[in-house]
């Protein structure tokens, strides 16, 4: 890093030298080749970079930061890339008046409103106004209203149970707060009338309140969650707005008084990592690039699955190592394109792009005589702001929900120098700002913006690859939007709530005046997009696993509302950053076993007296780690087996966690064998046997594969998940088999074996993959029928791979 910084015309680039680093200086860290063509000497401690984060904007910041303070004390290194330039120190209502705006659509991609771009094409030629390329995204600019999904958001049906238990619960098993609670704090939205208050706000509040029972859909206040600060059993308190704006930091050092934007978190991240090592790029563990715009993804592809070895920018080529990271945090759409375009040979490629969610908009201002709040006379007006939410049905008993950001301010435009000013500080919303400057001394201006949900599964809803390249010779993405007969329907009642609320402030005193101005706002000028890199349990049914990996790109993660599977209404930044947190801590957290789960017992619980249970017979062996405290797999010049020895079982359930160290390893776990110590039973003429007692559980038991080659042919019968060699198919002795999510190195994974009768079912982390039932009158025999067999092992074959919480019941 230079030691000086550099000058534009009018000023001292300070925030952006000691904050961002060039290409260059990032490549000369990882790269020799870089180093000799730049002159500079060779150096031993050249590393390269454990997670490369496309996109500095919203989320990406948000995940760079967290991985940062998550590994502490650790070396792992992260690149952020970052589109744009570095531009505001935080979000845009936070500084004096720049007369920034979010952009607006228009078919000519150029450049406006000094950071905001437009890199797709769109069916809806008022919608999509494009992205923010800066440090920060469109955090910088947001409104900065965040409710909180509620539970009747999160169906079920589409919301992966895990994921759920994360997001959700007040406390998880660690002790830490539930993701959605983090997020909360963190953004400034876990006290949520900290920055609106007074006078003006109670009376408009009661106002509101008294007349809730005359809008139709609204949700009854009873239903909806109690604020944790709130102080009274009225429920009024749940009408107070969910406005990331904090007056006072949930714990130090968090977010301080203003309203959120990711800039800061990056930032903290950069300059605290630049700290650590003062000086030596070459440790620096946070590096932000700025002005480098990914292009692709060089994706190596076998059998379906990809993994991404080279990331393409508009500066040069960085190359990922084995065991590196990429994540996808460009913005939805985006993020969507370079999935498409880096993507192609990959099962389930057909599904990226579609799931397409966002939100409708509408908007009605209208100005109320003072006297509606008796109490403000003769004193200054101030601001208040207020959300309702509410739920439409449809016919087809589906719910789509929506809510109403409420509004109100009065500012004495004349006489004061700074009401503008204040009025630009003071309004949540940025775009709204014009409306409200129609107020004077003698009146509030009131707002109600209704914003209601596109649901989920719409086929009309995709993004796909136009045939338009864009400056960097890449396809352009194109959106396709086409809300359904339930969405006009939510529209229209989110329409007539608004008619509903004005009436309730209107009824009080007359003299109110409607305010010029379209109603409704085209679909997707939200900037709320999310869901076409949807989470799931299923490969074939999600694009993305639990933790947001592309389940058939091994090292390809997402960051942002692309992974949800559904949007409800809120404003998807809470969610974002929830889901940007708990991708951090599954990168990078140590990921402690399960625990003892009611009605099983542990096999192997990981202490040494567990594994003096076991015996290993065969070539090869099985390390004990008491610090890890796994059992890994030490191969020999042929197959090993390490088994239970202490019981046998007939019907059971089986449940263990693996990791890979490399996609090469082949392993597997035998159930239903016979005892290898006991001699092969009258019949069984495998000469291996005798070399080797280990052949005995391949002859009389089935094993659970662990091979993401699928060696011998390359079929399914031979892959992860599948009972080994059993062939595919509906017929007498054949496995129903799905292939599960391609595994990476390093991950655990979870395996579920269920065996009843002559039933054989295995999960891969909770997607079930096959079921079997066995013809076979010789081969997997209950303890039951056979003292002698019933027994439970793993293999030892090629490569180092580890197993830890072996429990059965």
């Amino acid at each position: 890093m230079p030691l000086t910084t550099e000058y534009t015309t009018f000023t001292r680039d300070v925030f952006g030298r000691f904050i961002c680093n060039t290409y260059d200086e990032a490549l000369v860290t990882i790269d020799p080749n870089a180093r000799a063509a730049a002159g500079l000497p060779a150096r031993g401690d050249l590393r390269s970079f454990d997670f490369i984060i496309i996109g500095g904007g919203t989320f990406g910041a948000a995940l760079a930061e967290h991985l940062w303070f998550r590994s502490t004390n650790r070396s792992e290194r992260i690149l952020v890339l970052e589109g744009g330039p570095f531009v505001l120190p935080e979000h845009v209502q936070n500084v004096p008046v720049l007369g920034l705006n979010a952009g607006s659509p228009r078919k000519d991609h150029l450049p406006q409103n000094e950071v905001w771009g437009l890199a797709w094409n769109t069916s809806d030629p008022l919608g999509f106004p494009g992205l923010a390329y800066c440090v920060g995204g469109r955090s910088v600019f947001w409104g900065g209203w965040s409710p909180r999904l509620l539970d009747s958001e999160l169906p079920t049906n589409v919301w992966p149970a895990a994921v759920l238990n994360d997001l959700t619960p007040t406390n998880l098993p660690d002790g830490r707060k539930g993701y959605f609670r983090q997020s909360s704090d963190q953004i400034g939205v876990t006290q949520t009338n900290d920055f609106i208050f007074g006078a003006m706000h109670e009376a408009l509040r009661q106002l509101l309140f008294d007349g809730l029972s005359s809008v139709d859909d609204a949700i009854a206040l009873n239903q909806l969650p109690v604020p944790r600060w709130a102080s009274g059993p009225t429920g009024i308190e749940k009408l107070e707005a969910p406005l990331a704006v904090q007056g006072r930091a949930a714990r130090a050092g968090f977010f301080p008084l203003n309203k959120f934007s990711s800039a800061p978190l990056i930032m903290r991240a950069s300059r605290a990592a630049w700290s650590e090592v003062p000086g030596n790029d070459f440790k620096k563990r946070v590096m932000v690039v700025p002005n480098c715009h990914v292009t692709q993804l060089a994706t190596a592809v076998s059998q379906g699955a990809g993994q991404v070895t080279v990331v393409h920018t508009s500066q040069g080529p960085i190359e990922v190592p084995p065991r590196g990271v990429v994540v996808l945090a460009a913005g939805t759409i985006e993020s969507t394109r370079l999935a498409l375009q880096s993507f192609a040979g990959t099962m389930g490629y057909e599904r990226i792009g579609t799931n397409l969610v966002s939100h409708m908009r509408s908007n009605y201002s209208f100005r109320l005589p003072r006297a509606v709040v008796p109490v403000l006379a003769g004193q200054d007006l101030q601001a208040s702001a207020m959300f309702v939410k509410c739920r439409k049905g449809h016919g087809d008993g589906s719910v789509s929900h929506f809510h109403l950001q409420i509004t109100a301010a009065g500012i004495k435009l004349g006489g004061d120098a700074n009401s503008e000013a204040e009025l630009f500080q003071k309004i949540p919303d940025i775009d709204t700002i014009d409306v409200f400057r129609q107020s004077d001394e003698d009146s509030i201006v009131m707002m109600v913006r209704a914003v209601g949900e596109l649901q989920a599964g719409n086929s009309g809803n995709r993004v796909t690859l136009s045939g338009e390249t864009d400056e960097f010779g890449m396809r352009r993405a194109f959106v396709s939007i086409n809300p359904t007969q339930n969405d006009a329907e939510t529209w229209t009642a989110m329409d007539h709530a608004s008619d509903q609320v004005r009436k309730i402030f209107a009824d009080v005193t007359p003299g109110t005046v409607d305010l010029p101005g379209d109603r409704r706002d085209g679909l997707g000028t939200t900037h709320h997009e999310g869901g076409t890199l949807w989470m799931g349990t299923s490969p074939s049914a999600s694009v993305t696993t639990l933790h947001g990996r592309m389940h058939h790109v091994v090292n390809a993660y997402v960051a942002g509302p692309a992974l949800l599977p559904s949007i409800g209404s809120p404003n998807p930044m809470l969610s974002g950053v929830a889901l940007a947190r708990r991708l951090a801590e599954h990168l990078v957290a140590p990921l402690l076993p399960p625990p003892l789960e009611a009605g099983f017992k542990w096999l192997f619980d990981g202490t040494q007296g567990s594994f003096a249970k076991w015996l290993h017979v065969g070539p090869g062996g099985f390390d004990y780690d008491p610090t890890e405290q796994v059992i890994t797999a030490r191969p020999g010049n042929e197959i090993g087996l390490l088994f239970y020895t202490a019981k046998a079982y007939s019907n059971f359930e089986l449940r263990l966690q693996f990791r890979l160290d490399s996609r090469q390893d082949n392993s597997g776990v035998f159930v239903r064998f016979r005892d290898p110590r006991k001699p092969p039973p009258a019949g069984l003429n495998d000469p291996r046997i005798a070399g080797n007692p280990a052949w005995l559980a391949v002859d009389t038991g089935f094993e659970i594969q662990i091979d993401e080659q699928a060696r011998d042919d390359g079929g399914d019968p031979h892959r992860t998940a599948a009972v080994y060699a059993i062939p595919i198919g509906g017929g007498a002795g054949q496995q129903a088999y799905t292939r599960g999510s391609s595994l990476q190195p390093g991950e655990w994974n979870d395996y579920e074996i269920k065996v009843v009768g002559d039933t054989y079912t295995v999960a891969l982390n909770g997607f079930q993959t096959t079921a079997f039932t066995n013809t076979d009158p010789v081969r997997g025999r209950a303890a039951s029928q056979d003292p002698l067999s019933g027994f439970i092992g793993l293999q030892s074959h090629t490569g180092a791979v580890s197993f830890r919480a072996v429990r059965v019941k």
